[in-house]
């Protein structure tokens, strides 16, 4: 296609996971050509995972191009400020309480805070995540310590006791994963799983396959309750997939009772102990910003909502089965994905290589994408659109730059800006008291949505759109079909440069 010196390179972060490694974009006559890794010591070393590098050729297929308005069914192309006026019109005539929005997993900070600006000028406080966490009666997104990897990434090399629940990290966050191998082999980190069996590529302690064996760990029973408690830096990463659900906010509060325990037997009281792996890209900013962490509420009230402005949103957490057949969908992203399925209007977006915006990661690390090509036919930035239908309703946003719109976020919380930084986040013992109010018996299953290979492949709209991806699940569930076909000795979702 291209000689690596044809090409030109934009600086970026990937946003296929919520890991935030930072990578390179190759691009030629406004195409993207390959995306290889940048070295960042603090994320993602020299790494990248495999999805991030082969997801290219999804970039450019089924990709929305210009607004579209359903007439008689079916959707027509139409012009820009028609497709506005449309929905505009709907935003005045709709009452504040008959409004929601929904933001998807890739969507960037900017948005979030356009279209929470927006809504709330129409007095509309409904808006959610397409990921679920415990609410805030269990304590879980009052205190940013209760959904953000506390101890870093890289804290899992200082780190001599690792315990994992509910989650895959080999399949949900690959490059972590490589590092947590990296400090088993040199490091000698004891590792420790309550969940399902997995293959991590490196040896485990499978303390249990349910919620109960947390229980043991508090009691001190078996011996990876004394490797935890004869540690000097212990850490616990629970899944933000298994916070999920009725008795995520009780299995929060075990987390939080185990991290205290530890945390009163060391001598370093910056170690924080308990960590969220967060899965997608887009979930601490909106949590930081004050969207509600679960559509449930929408589920629950979906007869009364008739307007509703899907961000983004393709996960299949909201669908027409979901609200009521009178409600007058709006949807704007990039892909002709699950959301567009169900919309009454399309507005074209742009993808996280084709627009300047923030992204932050698991740990609370805000960082910076650059546009690499222009979005394709007439999509547009998001937060861009979401000012121009801000002015056409009448309620007109207070930046039209994407200087200005940086001093916005600064007003909302000072850290999304501050590039390449963490925000610790304290209140560990208030966090502690909230939960310990949704403290009860747990018994789920820990079982992470990601159990098999072919499960990595495709998370988003970009991975479903990408021949690639697909081809790799077909190879994927052959080989599990199959498994006597010669393989290599070793498969990892992580490569290097």
């Amino acid at each position: 296609m291209a000689r690596p010196w044809e090409t030109r390179k934009t600086e970026s972060v990937d946003v296929m996971d919520a890991l935030g490694s930072n990578i390179v974009i190759s691009h030629r006559t406004g195409e993207v050509m390959r995306i290889i890794p940048r070295m960042n010591d603090d994320v993602n070393e020299e790494w990248i995972s495999d999805k991030t590098r082969f997801v290219t050729d999804g970039l450019k297929r089924q990709r929305l191009l210009a607004p579209m308005i359903k007439d008689g069914g079916q959707l027509k192309q139409v012009d820009w400020e028609e497709a506005l006026y449309v929905v505009a019109r709907k935003l005045r005539q709709t009452p504040a309480d008959q409004i929601a929005g929904v933001a998807g997993g890739l969507v960037d900070t900017e948005a979030l805070v356009a279209l929470k600006d927006l809504l709330n000028r129409f007095n509309c406080e409904n808006l959610y995540t397409e990921e679920s966490f415990p609410t805030v009666n269990g304590g879980g997104t009052d205190l940013r310590t209760n959904y953000i990897m506390n101890d870093r990434i890289m804290g899992v090399e200082d780190s001599d006791a690792l315990l994992l629940i509910g989650t895959n990290p080999r399949y949900e966050a690959p490059v972590f994963n490589a590092r947590i191998r990296k400090s088993f082999i040199h490091y000698n980190l004891d590792v420790g799983l309550i969940g399902s069996p997995v293959d991590l590529t490196y040896d485990y302690d499978h303390v249990g396959t349910n919620a109960k064996a947390l229980d043991d760990l508090l009691a001190g029973k078996g011996s990876f309750a004394e490797k935890l408690k004869s540690a000097k830096k212990p850490m616990v990463v629970v899944g933000a997939g298994v916070l999920q659900g009725p008795q995520g906010a009780a299995l929060l509060a075990k987390v939080h009772q185990l991290a205290d325990q530890l945390r009163s037997k060391q001598s370093d009281k910056s170690w924080k102990v308990v960590n969220v792996l967060q899965r997608v890209a887009g979930q601490v900013a909106a949590l930081d910003i004050g969207y509600k962490p679960s559509v449930e509420a929408l589920r629950e009230g979906k007869k009364s909502i008739k307007l509703l402005f899907l961000l983004g949103a393709d996960e299949a957490s909201v669908s027409r089965r979901d609200i009521g057949s009178d409600t007058f969908v709006v949807y704007q992203g990039h892909h002709g994905d699950a959301g567009a399925e169900i919309a009454d209007v399309i507005l074209p977006g742009a993808a996280y290589t084709e627009k300047e915006s923030t992204y932050v990661n698991t740990e609370g690390r805000s960082q910076k994408t650059l546009p690499a090509v222009q979005p394709p036919g007439l999509a547009r930035v998001d937060w861009k659109i979401l000012r121009a239908l801000s002015e056409i309703a009448g309620k007109a946003l207070p930046y039209s730059s994407i200087q200005e719109m940086r001093q916005r976020l600064a007003q909302v919380a000072p850290h999304l800006t501050r590039y390449g930084e963490v925000q610790e986040a304290n209140y560990l013992k208030q966090s502690m008291e909230l939960t310990e109010k949704s403290s009860s018996a747990v018994n789920a299953e820990l079982k992470p949505a990601q159990l098999e290979l072919a499960d990595f492949y495709m998370t988003n709209s970009i991975t479903r759109a990408s021949p690639t991806m697909a081809e790799c699940v077909r190879a994927a569930r052959k080989h599990q079909q199959n498994p006597h076909i010669e393989q290599p000795k070793r498969h990892t979702a992580a490569s290097a440069m």
